[in-house]
């Protein structure tokens, strides 16, 4: 599939989506909004791929959405008498995506600022450049967050951090995105990509079942508070592991002292 506003190649068994609009700092158009969700779907169906990369053309990561958008959800506020319709369904699916698919690691190479930061919180890891920046911008620009950052961004960094960043809008850089843990790691500019495909590698060593099996745990049990569900879950996916191919090869592996190979399995 093309597309006008991103880029997909791959490095290996890695996929890389590029947001590609450096001359708008890469802005989420509603436009990219959708090629996004395209395109993530076009690389979670590939059998090729095991983990995906999510960076950003020219020197930001995404400045947050187009500010267009701003002034077309203004516009139709004025032209109807009622409320402004929530936001089309495209967006919803990106959560989705990103949790049901394959790991997602952002490599934040600049800016990610108000949507450009919500978009990657529901993704697996967050890698930034020492020149990357962060903000929960969205009360200075005279609306709340969105991409259910209320609920994800607390689960990271904790509620007064949270609280924090949202009543504030205030920008902080790499160290600091490091020091609340809402970035995993913080590397030279320069090796940015090459970190991130490097750790993508390593989960895309990893038998697909296994990861799709524990991301949905992971992401449901995380937010579960019954915890007899919990483990009746894992319990659940213990079942339907046993016995897998990549269960199989795992246990073959071991037996023989070397790696297993759970790349072909995807194939």
């Amino acid at each position: 599939m093309s597309y006008r506003t991103i880029k997909l190649d791959h490095e290996g068994d890695v996929g890389i989506l590029l947001l590609n609009r450096p001359e708008k700092m890469n802005a989420i158009s509603d436009e990219m909004a959708i090629e996004l969700c395209e395109a993530l779907d076009e690389l979670n169906r590939d059998a090729r791929v095991g983990a995906v990369v999510i960076t950003g053309a020219g020197r930001a990561f995404c400045a947050g959405a187009d500010i267009s958008r701003f002034e077309a959800g203004i516009e139709a506020r004025d032209n109807k008498a009622g409320d402004v319709q929530p936001r089309s369904r495209p967006r919803l699916n990106w959560i989705e995506q990103v949790r049901s698919g394959k790991p997602v690691i952002c490599a934040v190479n600049g800016a990610a600022i108000g949507a450009g930061l919500t978009r990657t919180l529901p993704c697996d890891v967050r890698i930034a450049s020492e020149k990357a920046k962060f903000s929960m911008r969205f009360v200075l620009v005279g609306i709340v967050p969105e991409i259910a950052s209320t609920q994800i961004l607390p689960q990271l960094v904790g509620l007064q951090v949270s609280a924090d960043l949202m009543l504030s809008g205030r920008t902080i850089d790499a160290e600091e995105a490091l020091r609340i843990g809402l970035v995993l790691q913080v590397v030279d500019h320069d090796s940015l990509i090459g970190s991130a495909i490097e750790l993508a590698q390593e989960y895309a060593g990893i038998g697909p079942t296994m990861l799709q099996e524990t991301k949905a745990l992971l992401y449901r049990n995380s937010v579960e508070q019954d915890i007899t569900l919990v483990t009746r879950r894992e319990g659940e996916a213990i079942a339907r592991c046993t016995g897998t191919a990549e269960q199989r090869e795992a246990i073959a592996a071991f037996r023989e002292k070397r790696q297993p190979d759970f790349r072909s399995l995807r194939r």
